[in-house]
């Protein structure tokens, strides 16, 4: 569980932080400064990492069991800007991982 409770928090960063490039840079130079080229690179990329978003938050869901509005809301949480981050983090709480066993040293 923890591997695919790992590949969702990474791909839910990374799609956070392109997507926050994508309103916040990409964006403005497009409209403010008439340059498409970053539209045209990071629009692209933020798909397809959503799409990864996606298949890493439906394995997690199939693995937790998860009702379908929840996975709807965290499949939504990748469309807008920092929501994914706070997404991420209450998906962090919804798994409960069992605790590592504490080993206690002789000294």
């Amino acid at each position: 569980m923890s591997g695919a409770l790992t590949r969702y928090r990474v791909i839910a960063w990374i799609v956070g932080v392109m997507l926050l490039a994508l309103t916040l840079v990409a964006m403005p130079m497009k409209y403010l400064a008439h340059n498409d080229l970053g539209v045209a690179i990071v629009a692209p990329a933020h798909g397809w990492l959503y799409v990864l978003y996606l298949i890493a938050t439906a394995d997690l869901a199939r693995r937790q069991q998860w009702t379908v509005t929840r996975i709807l809301l965290i499949a939504i949480a990748g469309t807008v800007p920092f929501l994914s981050f706070v997404m991420e983090r209450q998906v962090r709480q919804w798994v409960q991982l069992p605790k590592e066993p504490q080993t206690v040293s002789a000294s």
